[in-house]
């Protein structure tokens, strides 16, 4: 089955959520799409933007970025691959991506308490725990700083 736009807008979307750089191949090994944060990583390293990306071309450069490639599945039918690069993402545990939620969404509302909690979903207890497990206290500037 061939179509028009290999991928549809809502899959373009839902790739540019991941924080993860991610790009997209078809079968052939033509680059179909990467996400920004790809395209952030990938920035002086090598031409996303050459209609003639390919896998072969591309995937010597991403090595050092420890990528895992995924195959795209549509039934039975592979129709392409997803390289997700994980050596780019800044820390794989639930617990650093906790604090970065946490310290962005403080940012986010002015640094709020009552505020930062509702959006997260959780009590201001809650966060004030999680900030103190974190080792985040907050400077005479009224902003929050790893302890020493």
């Amino acid at each position: 089955m061939v179509y028009p736009d290999p991928l549809s807008p809502l899959a373009r979307s839902v790739l540019d959520v991941f924080s993860e750089p991610a790009l997209v191949f078809d079968v052939g090994g033509r680059l179909l799409y990467a996400n920004q944060a790809a395209r952030t990583t990938l920035h002086g390293r090598t031409d996303l933007n050459n209609g003639g990306s390919s896998a072969p071309q591309l995937l010597p450069q991403l090595a050092t970025l420890g990528p895992s490639i995924r195959p795209l599945l549509v039934g039975e039918n592979k129709v392409g691959e997803v390289v997700v690069l994980a050596g780019a993402s800044e820390s794989d545990t639930l617990a650093e991506r906790e604090r970065r939620a946490i310290l962005s969404t403080l940012d986010s509302t002015g640094w709020r308490f009552a505020a930062t909690a509702r959006l997260l979903g959780i009590s201001r207890t809650t966060l004030w725990r999680r900030l103190r497990r974190y080792g985040l206290r907050r400077s005479g500037r009224s902003r929050w700083s790893s302890q020493s």
